[in-house]
């Protein structure tokens, strides 16, 4: 089903041939993950996350495309795609800054998976006790508390917007990676909090053998970070043949008579009911509804 290249090789930088996808992934536990400690090589080394899990039933019927994975982060994937190179992402959201050079689909609805929190450490708790039971974004960038993120990641539109809007007051951002994990940061007393997922930070803290309560994931008033989990291709005449055919298999995932199956290999357990139901909702209006491409 797929014939991966060397994504770190110097000639693989030269862009894939005609007729196959190219793939950004990364290590994000719990979303995409390296189950063997190195990138997939071909679609069955794929792990079954949220995003990973996705990703591997979807080339399922994309059979007309050969499928490679770059090992990248946003800033290398992005330096890429200006560069003219047609590449493909499961991880980005949709902005309309990222409009400009790259098109989408969307997938799925969020899943609870995908709830922004702040994180903080546990002997910090006293000095977020003034934001309340969930923390405004633009309260907490109005602050003293030193903030830190990761360089050109997106948070969803409200979220972006009062990090926008904060000017000199919002942030630092850092170039992360597998060696530099901010959550290490955090923990090292390089700042004060960050923005992640919930279960990115749970999984972190298992990998690490710290314990839960080290580190504080306080509910973000903004926590909603996309309306729609989105896949993105290059602004190239072939990322646009790409994203047709990934909304398109999209599609027919939504419409597949043992949707059922799939739904439950893909997310066993981890639904709950509410989640479940906006899910079958959303698969049922995408099943009917034509190509959602931007």
């Amino acid at each position: 089903m797929a014939v991966l290249a060397q994504a770190s090789s110097p000639a693989a930088d030269q862009g894939p041939e005609p007729g196959v996808i190219r793939w950004m992934v990364r290590d994000v536990p719990p979303h995409l993950t390296y189950p063997a400690g190195r990138p997939p090589q071909r679609a069955s080394d794929l792990g079954n996350g949220e995003i990973d899990g996705y990703l591997r039933l979807l080339i399922q019927h994309l059979p007309q495309y050969r499928h490679e994975f770059l090992d990248a982060g946003f800033p290398r994937f992005e330096a890429l795609v200006r560069q003219g190179q047609t590449l493909c992402s499961p991880l980005h959201v949709n902005t309309p800054e990222r409009q400009s050079w790259l098109y989408f689909t969307h997938v799925h609805p969020p899943l609870i998976s995908r709830q922004l929190v702040v994180v903080t450490r546990r002997e910090l708790a006293p000095r977020f006790e003034k934001f309340g039971r969930q923390v405004a974004l633009g309260e907490l960038l109005q602050s003293e508390l030193v903030g830190l993120l990761p360089r050109d990641r997106s948070y969803g539109p409200k979220a972006d917007a009062a990090l926008q809007g904060a000017g000199p007051r919002a942030p630092k951002t850092v170039v992360t990676g597998r060696q530099s994990h901010l959550l290490a940061m955090l923990l090292a007393q390089r700042m004060d909090y960050t923005l992640d997922y919930a279960s990115a930070v749970d999984e972190y803290l298992k990998s690490v053998a710290v314990a839960p309560g080290e580190l504080l994931k306080l509910p973000l008033l903004e926590g909603v970070s996309t309306p729609l989990a989105t896949y993105a291709c290059s602004r190239t005449p072939e990322g646009r043949k790409q994203i047709e055919a990934i909304d398109q298999a999209a599609r027919k995932l939504a419409a597949d008579p043992q949707r059922e199956a799939w739904i439950q290999a893909w997310r066993g357990a981890s639904q709950d009911d509410s989640e479940r139901q906006r899910l079958k909702r959303y698969l049922d209006e995408r099943a009917r509804g034509g190509p959602q491409i931007d």
